[in-house]
């Protein structure tokens, strides 16, 4: 179905979604059945033991690929595309009008407060370095090593305090409110927290430690990279501040990101990024200088010309998540982990890693290591024998997988970049993570593969290159 835009007498404007007149909830492939189709779905990839087959995409946690819906809906704007709050034009008008429709959805599929603020930003790196950059004067921030790179890293300009890995959620709750309650109370304060760890898929208490953290006087900035694909994210239940995410990781891969919630600390913070876009009024002055009157909206933090591809693809994300119903999208991933744990639980040469322990609740995000492998190694046999994808390395969460893998904080070790050739030890582990447009099948080779390579070994050769381990040609 094509696009059809409309225009009212007054300048108000929108685009009708390609798929707003039906929902498709499963696919009639039996190969691809799942919640929500995706792109890529009939993909096949050569294998280096000769013949093709369907790949089976099973690093959601990196990138999840982009939902059909998503796909559509981008394809029915695009020839209607225009400048975002800058033209009288008529695609400009849809465009705008659809770039701020969204803004309304996002919030709405996050459950904002009615005085919060939804930025748009690049990723949910951006978002974090974008708060921090609006931190008050001498704020002090609480963060726990098991951060993703992301959330851990961008306070560095602040009076950082870093927690120790807890080993139960209570543990997490009691670290965080013994940290808050030795601090300056009479300062400001900010904890920045995971909503699902990329490394365990295990869920923290997000809900507790706000609690925690707005007893002692703190402010608290949810990481939900992780947690928004695979549950419904609340920022009013779970009585956060800010919440973060990417687009990419939510089926919407066009390069935007959102930092949603409290207006104050960012109306009061100079811009993020000085330029068009977030200036109010600019004039000369008499000593030949500039002054400038920022916005005190979300456009304060949105300088230049807007990703509305991006944005719209986000919030039709949030429309298709929404339409699909988070209960059953939950009962289903649940299935799935189940069999995956199953499988994995079943080859002794396994080792799933874990803070929580076994019972906790957690997303499609699973990280393991194999006695006698080299993760990178086994990582690339499941590429170029089995067409699985999979993830390998530290995760970008360093500090988290040598915690985990119980190793010195010097050991050697690199995201992504073995160091070691197949079958020496090395310092990474093997990522498997899926979603809602992950059929059953995929998981079902994943485990048959890890139980064949552990048992039969790999069928070819393979050695380091470039920082890779690759099959040997």
């Amino acid at each position: 179905m094509s696009a059809r835009p409309t225009a009212s007498a007054t300048t108000s404007v929108t685009v009708e979604s390609a798929a707003a007149e039906s929902v498709t909830v499963e696919s009639a492939d039996p190969c691809c059945a799942a919640p929500l189709p995706v792109l890529g779905r009939d993909v096949t990839v050569p294998l280096v033991t000769g013949g093709e087959v369907t790949y089976a995409a099973l690093d959601y946690a990196a990138s999840a690929p982009a939902l059909q819906r998503v796909w559509d809906d981008v394809a029915a704007y695009a020839p209607y595309y225009g400048s975002v709050h800058r033209g009288a034009g008529y695609l400009s008008q849809l465009s705008t009008d659809l770039f701020e429709s969204s803004r309304v959805t996002v919030a709405e599929f996050l459950d904002c407060r009615a005085d919060d603020q939804v930025v748009f930003t690049r990723s949910t790196t951006d978002s974090l370095n974008l708060l921090a950059k609006a931190l008050p004067a001498d704020c002090q921030v609480f963060v726990f090593e098991t951060e993703h790179h992301a959330s851990l890293l961008p306070w560095q300009d602040a009076r950082v305090t870093y927690l120790n890995a807890p080993r139960t959620p209570r543990q997490a709750v009691e670290t965080l409110e013994r940290a808050l309650a030795d601090r300056d109370p009479y300062g400001p304060a900010l904890v920045c927290v995971t909503g699902a760890s990329n490394v365990t898929g295990e869920l923290w208490p997000v809900g507790e430690l706000a609690a925690a953290a707005h007893a002692h006087g703190a402010r608290i900035v949810l990481d939900a990279a992780q947690l928004a694909p695979h549950h419904p994210v609340s920022v009013r239940e779970l009585d956060v501040d800010w919440i973060a995410f990417s687009g990419h990781k939510l089926y919407a891969p066009f390069g935007s990101g959102v930092l949603a919630g409290r207006a104050d600390w960012l109306q009061e913070a100079e811009p993020y990024l000085a330029g068009g876009g977030a200036s109010k009024k600019v004039a000369r002055r008499s000593d030949g200088g500039v002054d400038v009157e920022w916005h005190t909206t979300a456009a304060r933090h949105e300088a230049g010309s807007p990703n509305v591809i991006g944005v719209y693809s986000i919030a039709s994300a949030c429309k298709a998540l929404t339409d699909a119903g988070f209960d059953a999208l939950v009962s289903r991933e649940r299935h799935l982990i189940a069999k995956v744990r199953e499988g994995l639980a079943a080859v002794p040469e396994v080792r799933v890693l874990s803070l929580f322990g076994d019972d906790a609740p957690r997303v499609g995000v699973i990280s393991f290591v194999v006695d006698g492998w080299n993760s990178s190694h086994f990582a690339a046999a499941l590429s170029a024998e089995y067409g699985i994808g999979v993830r390998d390395g530290l995760f970008c969460a360093h500090p988290l997988v040598r915690t985990l893998l119980g190793s010195d904080p010097q050991d050697p070790g690199e995201c992504g970049a073995p160091e070691a050739e197949p079958g020496e030890r090395s310092l990474n582990a093997i990522r498997v993570s899926f979603g809602a447009g992950t059929p059953d099948e995929h998981v079902e080779r994943f485990v048959r593969a890890v139980r064949e390579l552990v048992v039969d070994g790999a069928k070819w050769r393979y050695h380091t290159e470039q920082g890779r381990c690759v099959p040997a040609v």
